[in-house]
């Protein structure tokens, strides 16, 4: 399905006091975009799951197929090859992917948030017309590069270098855990240009992959979303244009943490995906378990773990599709988004453990669609913020 352009904002209104109150309705539009992104699922991303995690291989046929459909940049205007579409659609279509395979959702999540994001919000109309208007058109693939083997949550702490050499700047550094690496067309790389200054000396660089000096590492076998494809990304002696510099000198830190306050619902997006997995295949199992002569759904042991599962997840779906909200309607977000990834990276965990003690033994073994969820789901705690940094961000807010 594609027909993302012109996707309507979902609709607010104010209420007596003149606050913006949210729709929890979702628009015909959004629910057309489930329907499609599931039938999608079905006929594409489910047969091939097991198989991307378990080679691991990374599914390049289906991250075609979402730039045929107009996935590849959901949020952004139409003149950038965008689908004009809103950002809880973006929500729903990583919802949706994440659901049948976390992989491929985090790699859609990993080009529209992270590489995409920061282009549309700081680069120039040049910049964004040469390198936005292909990542939104899935023509390439991009990559988001700022932690490093000494420096992650610790931003601060990093040892790559920019240096100006007259129309050039020459990198220097190693990057670490970074996703799409292996396949991108282009980077996004967070780069010191004045160590003194320390996050305020951070700055940003737009790097396309065939440049002389940039080589990504082996694919790192990771636990989880083994089919979305990471890896370091050694940089010497690289030479870039001036004019690649991504909002000038110093902004890379501001450019970093607002790209990452996005990409969190992204990540949010991704967990409930895998939460929902979890508790669709464990109401299916219940239901065609049978022991001492009736199906394990009848147990009230069973019944009350899908009941905390079913309410857990509406809990983190609303979190999650409110933070988005946030976002279309101009609101600050980065509270919202650090409660929604929190909530739902830690519900899929919880969740995923579940599953597996509803299934018994048939759940630890590989193969099996909850096994797979187990590990997928451990990341989400992980990447773009941990659950502590998630708390930091939380308390920061509400105890100005």
């Amino acid at each position: 399905m594609s027909g993302l352009k012109g996707c309507p904002v979902n609709v607010s209104e104010s209420n007596y006091r003149g606050e913006r109150i949210m729709h929890f309705k979702l628009t015909e539009e959004q629910e057309l975009v489930r329907a499609g992104v599931r039938e999608f699922c079905q006929k594409y991303v489910e047969p091939i799951a097991e198989e991307v995690d378990m080679e691991p291989r990374f599914p390049m046929e289906n991250i075609k197929r979402l730039a045929e459909q107009d996935w590849c940049g959901i949020p952004y205007p139409t003149q950038y090859g965008g689908a004009g579409a809103d950002y809880l659609t973006y929500t729903i279509v990583v919802e949706e992917l994440s659901r049948a395979c976390a992989a491929t959702g985090f790699t859609l999540e990993c080009q529209t948030s992270l590489a995409s994001f920061p282009l549309f919000k700081f680069g120039t109309e040049e910049q964004k017309q040469k390198w936005l208007t292909p990542l939104c058109k899935g023509q390439i693939l991009g990559s988001f590069a700022l932690t490093e083997p000494g420096a992650g949550t610790d931003v601060a702490a990093g040892s790559t270098t920019a240096v100006l050499d007259g129309d050039s700047y020459v990198l220097n550094g190693t990057k670490m855990f970074i996703s799409n690496a292996p396949v991108a067309g282009v980077f996004i790389i967070f780069a010191s240009t004045d160590k003194s200054k320390g996050p305020k000396g951070l700055s940003a660089f737009i790097v396309p992959a065939d440049t002389s000096g940039i080589k990504p590492g082996e694919h790192l076998n990771k636990m989880g979303i083994r089919g979305a494809l990471t890896s370091e990304v050694v940089l010497k002696n690289c030479r870039i244009p001036k004019g690649n510099l991504l909002g000038g000198e110093g902004q890379g830190f501001k450019i970093a943490m607002m790209t990452l306050d996005g990409g969190r619902i992204g990540i949010a997006a991704q967990a409930l995906g895998i939460a929902q997995a979890a508790l669709d295949e464990s109401i299916h199992y219940s239901k065609e378990r049978v022991q001492f002569g009736k199906p394990i759904s009848s147990f009230q042991a069973i019944q009350w773990m899908l009941a905390d599962m079913a309410t857990e997840v509406e809990a983190s779906r609303f979190l999650t599709y409110h933070a988005a909200w946030c976002y279309d309607q101009g609101l600050p977000y980065s509270k919202e988004a650090a409660m929604a990834k929190l909530h739902a990276a830690e519900t899929a965990a919880r969740q995923t453990n579940r599953a597996i003690q509803i299934h018994g033994g048939i759940g630890f073994i590989k193969g099996h669609k909850v096994e797979r969820l187990y590990r997928d789901a451990k990341i989400t705690e992980i990447y773009e913020g941990t659950s502590e940094v998630m708390r930091m961000v939380i308390s920061g807010s509400i105890l100005r």
